[in-house]
């Protein structure tokens, strides 16, 4: 039931000019779409040629893979190193005579990139999310009053990234600010961070990008025989707007670096749980799950269902440069995706909403009951899920277990 996101740097080429690149590689059919900046080459942000290279990678990924959403890491403009200016006047004299300041223009080169991406995706595969993991500090308070309350490195300011315009404009699904530092840190603190980017959603979605390695070293402050990871996710669980956390890197979760892969799997995420809803994408749940009955095999005692009609009418759902989605389209986001299972006692209030009683979260059209003596009675109820984790009413059925 995972989702697979295809995890993207938008500009970078070389991380280090000494890389080697494939001899089928476009940089060797066009040299003039690219820059070097430090130990770095990039396709310059400047050149549409660039913009729609990069969009044309994204169609390639969309058309030959079923992902679940496109990535982009935070590498915009590069990172700037003192006493280097990046080599753009050229292009800022030829292009950016409209523009205030080459400020202003670079952050309409990647604003121009993102709302391509946008197009790109949602025209292909309009079902498909698309996330950015900005660097963690937006704009520091000293720059503007609506900034954080830190002192650092800005996405605005640094990297030309206005990633507030992007989630206002509707650009993007999700971002997963990464909010790398510590509780307490003096000018970067992560409970300063948190707040902020709470209460600049702007109804999309913000997962907490946490680093491990840099969670397990520093202390908590209210309890120092313990490191930080409980009091991080007890901070950014006190926002309803924040939808959840990425731990990175995710090898970390491997090894149980700290003990937090067994915090997460006994405490944090001890039950299945739905994944969030995207509602400006889609928000039409499937039919009711069809013929639910319960049924002795070979191998045991078993629920099985058929799957919900096919809707003929399909409303609601983003509309992305045609008044209508094509068939095709519409079919794959009527479709059910997965099953959901919910148990209860005999008796019990039946409570869609609460997590606790999820016992399965299944592909197929049946699941095992795990019966027992036959003496208790259950009451089970199964709901069918779309691809945007749109929920259908339930069916239910009393069985003994």
């Amino acid at each position: 039931g995972m989702e697979m996101h295809a995890w993207l740097n938008p500009y970078r080429v070389k991380q280090h000019l000494s890389e080697r690149l494939a001899p089928n590689h476009v940089y060797f059919r066009h040299p003039e779409w690219f820059v070097t900046y430090g130990d770095k080459m990039l396709f310059n942000p400047a050149l549409q040629q660039s913009r729609d290279f990069i969009c044309q990678v994204v169609t390639d990924i969309l058309a030959k893979y079923d992902v679940d959403g496109i990535h982009m890491d935070d590498y915009f403009y590069p990172y700037p190193i003192a006493g280097e200016k990046f080599p753009d006047e050229s292009e800022y004299l030829a292009m950016g005579f409209q523009f205030k300041n080459k400020a202003n223009w670079r952050r309409h080169n990647v604003d121009l990139l993102i709302q391509q991406l946008h197009k790109t995706i949602k025209q292909q595969k309009p079902w498909v999310k698309f996330g950015i993991s900005p660097f963690g500090i937006y704009r520091n308070k000293k720059n503007d009053p609506d900034g954080s309350a830190t002192n650092g490195l800005e996405n605005y300011g640094d990297l030309y990234a206005d990633i507030l315009k992007w989630t206002r404009s509707g650009w993007v699904d999700y971002i997963i600010p990464q909010i790398y530092w510590q509780i307490g840190h003096p000018v970067a603190d992560y409970n300063v961070l948190v707040d902020w980017w709470a209460n600049h959603a702007n109804s999309r979605h913000i997962y907490i990008g946490q680093s491990i390695l840099r969670t397990i070293k520093y202390c908590d402050l209210t309890n120092p025989k313990n490191h930080q990871f409980t009091a991080k996710i007890k901070r950014q669980r006190n926002y309803s707007s924040i939808s959840g956390s990425c731990q990175w890197p995710g090898q970390c979760i491997v090894d149980n670096l700290g003990g937090i892969a067994d915090s997460l799997r006994l405490r944090y995420h001890s039950t299945p749980a739905l994944q969030p809803k995207y509602p400006w994408i889609d928000n039409e749940a499937p039919e009711v799950v069809r013929n639910l009955k319960s049924r002795w095999f070979a191998d045991g005692y078993y629920l099985i269902w058929d799957a919900p009609e096919i809707k003929k009418v399909y409303k609601n759902i983003e509309i992305v440069h045609t008044k209508n989605y094509s068939h095709e389209i519409a079919l794959e986001l009527t479709r059910t995706d997965k099953y959901v299972i919910y148990q209860f006692k005999k008796g019990q209030q039946i409570d869609l909403s609460n997590p606790y009683y999820i016992v399965k979260i299944t592909k197929e059209n049946k699941w095992k009951l795990p019966y027992h003596t036959g003496t208790d009675k259950y009451i089970y109820v199964v709901t069918a899920l779309d691809r945007m984790q749109n929920e259908s009413k339930g069916m239910q059925i009393t069985v003994r277990l």
